[in-house]
């Protein structure tokens, strides 16, 4: 409205400068008429002057208005990325939080498979010490599982619910389950057989003896330490000495037969080392699976953490889309209104009052 008011004020000047000429022309009794004209030229000029001015200062208040008003949504959209941002970091810190605690328990579950090779000397150490290799039967046999196995895997002088005891069991994961090892073995009859001081009569029946005790002591150890649903199906006769355990392998292979019949496993002092080590492999392993299972549940809950640090990380990257496209519109918006200005500003006002002082130098 300003401006339409602005474009008639100058159309009307102009008309009062075409009458001003066309009063040059006439007698000296217009000169009356003319200064008015000029005195109502000045008017105008000084209306039409101000209300530019007063147009101007009305632009100037919008474009600060519409400034302040964009900067306020601005800053609003501002606090809300920020906020936005804040929570996204809070929730992925607490994800993260979690992984490192799953991964400590992690940590834990493989220091206790660790410690269960600790648990396994070597064969050297087992050979190094004296009591070991000088003593036979059950302090031998002590001292072998003793230092080849963990505590829980096995019982000395053990007494099952019908009231069998045996020297020494050994406690393995199914199928194999409860193993009866017998220790009790003398060495009279292999002695006599293998002294060269006595007449070879004696020798004889020495021999004959030691088979009679052999086998006897197989059928013994096979009628009452393999008892059906309680013990495994076969049991251990530990012998101490290894030259009669080589006796037996080499000069009586019948004895060797029927001890295999009766599931009784014979056993010198290195093969039950080889024994044992086997064992301790299946003890170790059975732990192993044990712990392998609470690897994996901390491994699915550490799954699910991820998952659910990557729904909350899109959440987060659909917030700052959203408050990318707010501000690629405020930008537009903010385009939009500087292109208007310039057209504004492109707009020739003074074009009419120049033309009016050029009008009056020329009078």
């Amino acid at each position: 409205m300003e401006w339409f008011v602005l474009v008639f004020l100058s159309f009307l000047a102009l008309l009062v400068l075409i009458q001003l000429g066309l009063a040059l022309n006439s007698s000296a009794r217009q000169d009356t008429r003319l200064d008015m004209l000029t005195r109502t030229l000045n008017t105008l000029t000084d209306q039409l002057d101000a209300r530019a001015r007063k147009s101007e200062e009305v632009v100037q208040f919008q474009i600060e208005k519409l400034i302040t008003s964009n900067n306020q949504r601005l800053e609003q959209i501002g606090e809300k990325v920020e906020q936005r941002l804040d929570k996204g970091f809070r929730e992925t810190t607490t994800v993260f939080s979690d992984v490192l605690k799953r991964l400590a328990l992690i940590d834990k579950a493989q220091e206790k498979i660790a410690e269960l090779s600790g648990n396994v000397v070597s064969l050297q150490e087992v050979l190094s010490d004296k009591r070991s290799r000088g003593a036979f039967g059950e302090t031998q046999l002590n001292a072998l599982i003793t230092n080849m196995l963990p505590e829980n895997s096995y019982a000395f002088q053990y007494t099952f619910p019908n009231g069998v005891r045996v020297d020494c069991v050994l406690f393995l994961p199914q199928p194999t389950g409860t193993i009866c090892i017998d220790s009790k073995f003398t060495l009279e009859s292999y002695q006599k057989m293998t002294d060269i001081h006595l007449p070879e009569s004696d020798r004889k029946t020495a021999e004959s003896q030691f088979k009679t005790d052999i086998r006897k002591h197989i059928r013994d150890i096979a009628s009452k330490y393999i008892i059906p649903g309680t013990t495994a199906d076969g049991a251990m006769m530990f012998i101490p000495a290894e030259a009669v355990f080589a006796e037996i392998h080499a000069h009586h292979p019948d004895l060797v037969r029927e001890a295999q019949q009766l599931r009784v496993w014979m056993a010198s002092p290195t093969t039950m080392m080889a024994i044992l080590t086997t064992v301790n492999a299946v003890l170790k392993d059975e732990k192993t699976r044990k712990q392998v299972h609470i690897i994996q549940e901390h491994l699915i809950a550490l799954a699910q953490d991820f998952s659910r640090f990557q729904d909350r990380m899109d959440k987060l990257a659909q917030h700052i889309d959203q408050a990318n496209r707010d501000v690629e519109q405020v930008q537009t918006s903010a385009r939009k209104i500087t292109s208007r200005f310039d057209k504004i500003e492109k707009v020739d006002l003074p074009g009419a009052a120049s033309s009016l002082r050029d009008g009056e130098g020329a009078d």
